[in-house]
Formats: structure tokens, C-alpha cells, sequence
């Protein structure tokens, strides 16, 4: 692979998936041929299986199989866009991968953080991000922002009660600690256009310090 592998992570209203096309724009700008994509999605066979995720009737969803929907749906994605994307040497921008797994199902759901990371072992093999963007937003703050967000589709997470989304904030402060060397934090309580500055500002230092 020769291209840079980059993931947006956050809990829900962190403004990632609306950031992309910003940091996209200012990317290809600078000469850079980006590829934005999102998890679970991005290809027919991942977007059925977010269908079925996130679904507000599926609330019944066992833990495990949400695991390894996700994990399905990742595997997929790679096969059929991310890797011949990274081996044309594009930049790809993907909101979410094996973390938000981590955070979500490994820590909040209870499923063990490294048994999480079993699964998705399996489906990614050796393919982790070159560089994460953390979108930093307390839990509250964040539902907020979706509460006010009319034009937002809610989701069978956005239902899911604060404690929950608190946990996962948790989850992601132990990712960050774990793979420290990847992750940038970025402060998504400013307004958008600033915090999608301080996004391309992370990811040119990382592009010039990688050419050195």
C-alpha cells in the first residue's frame, strides 16, 4: 500500500461526517488526490449491512452480532474500495474503522476491547490507520448538536441514553492513550470551519513530516 490511510473517530455530533467534504476540498487543492468514504458503508454490500445496524426497529440486536456486522461490512469496504484506492497512492479520509468498534462494542458494549480487535484482525489483517483525527466533544454536547440537527436521520445509536455515549467517550480515551502515536486530537466544540482547519493543518504536518 503507498497511499495514507486516514480515520475521522468521535462520538455521535462530533461533526466528523461533516468535515469530510471540507477536508477533502482542501486536500485536493494542494495537489492530492483524496478518496472520502464512510463506515459501515461506502459500497452497496457495507451500505445494506448499515442498513440493518442502525436501523431504530433493531434494538433487540445482540452485541456480538453487531460486532461482526460491522466487521463484515469493514472487510468489504477494503476489498472493494479502500485498498485499490491506497494502492493507486491516494489519501483516504474514512469516517470511522476498527476504533469506533473498539470504543463502542469492545468497551461499552462489554464485549472486551481486545476480543473486538480479534474479530477485526480477521477482516482487516494488517491494515490500521497511518493517522486518526479525534473529534473531542463531551457526550452531552454532542446529542445536542443532533437534538438541533432537523435534517439528521436518527439512528438506533442516537437513541441509545447518555451513559452510554458517555462510556464510549471513555472507550476512546483509552484509544487514545493505546495508539497515541496516530492519534490527533482535534477540539470539535469549535465551530466547523475551524475545527476542518485545524484538521488539514494536522494532516499536512503529518504528509511533511512522512516526506522528510
Amino acid at each position: 500500500m503507498t497511499g495514507l490511510f486516514i480515520t475521522l473517530e468521535g462520538g455521535e455530533g462530533a461533526g466528523k461526517t461533516s468535515a469530510v467534504p471540507l477536508l477533502t476540498a482542501r486536500l485536493e487543492e494542494q495537489g492530492y488526490q483524496v478518496l472520502a468514504t464512510r463506515e459501515p458503508g461506502g459500497i452497496e454490500i457495507a451500505e445494506a449491512i448499515r442498513a440493518v445496524i442502525l436501523d431504530p426497529a433493531n434494538t433487540s440486536m445482540d452485541g456480538r452480532t453487531e460486532a461482526l456486522l460491522y466487521a463484515a461490512a469493514r472487510r468489504q469496504h477494503l476489498v472493494e474500495k479502500v485498498w485499490p484506492a491506497l494502492k493507486k497512492g491516494m489519501i483516504v479520509l474514512c469516517d470511522r474503522f476498527v476504533d469506533s468498534s473498539l470504543a463502542y462494542q469492545g468497551y461499552t458494549r462489554g464485549l472486551g476491547m481486545e476480543e473486538v480487535m480479534d474479530i477485526n484482525r480477521f477482516a482487516v489483517e494488517t491494515t490500521m490507520p497511518d493517522l486518526t483525527l479525534f473529534f473531542d466533544i463531551s457526550p452531552k454536547a454532542g446529542l445536542a448538536r443532533i437534538s438541533e440537527n432537523k435534517g439528521r436521520e436518527q439512528n438506533r445509536l442516537d437513541l441509545e441514553a447518555l451513559s452510554f455515549h458517555e462510556s464510549v467517550y471513555e472507550g476512546y480515551q483509552i484509544l487514545r492513550e493505546q495508539y497515541k502515536d496516530r492519534y490527533v486530537t482535534l477540539d470539535a466544540s469549535k465551530p466547523l470551519a475551524d475545527v476542518a482547519e485545524n484538521a488539514v493543518q494536522a494532516i499536512m504536518a503529518f504528509l511533511q513530516d512522512k516526506e522528510k
